[in-house]
């Protein structure tokens, strides 16, 4: 989920490049904005940076498991090959 904050500010830039002096327009267009970026953004199926994060660390810890056990696995097939 993007970041309320991210969007004000890309909509507070938007808004900013509208004429001066059309208030009641940059109140309308701002909300309309926000609105519009929020649905796009949502139907991008974006991610935050926490929750990036927060799954690059399960994948690190996972691979590092993963191969502990196929090391694991290398010294049981020899201990078989050896041990008949």
């Amino acid at each position: 989920m993007i970041e309320p904050k991210n969007i004000d500010e890309l909509t507070q830039k938007l808004i900013s490049s509208l004429p001066e002096g059309i208030s009641e327009l940059q109140r309308d267009a701002k909300r309309n904005m926000q609105q519009i970026l929020q649905s796009y953004l949502n139907k991008m199926n974006l991610v935050s940076r926490e929750e990036f994060e927060v799954q690059s660390a399960v994948l690190a810890r996972t691979r590092s498991k993963l191969e502990a056990l196929e090391k694991q696995v290398a010294e049981l097939e020899k201990q078989l090959a050896v041990d008949p």
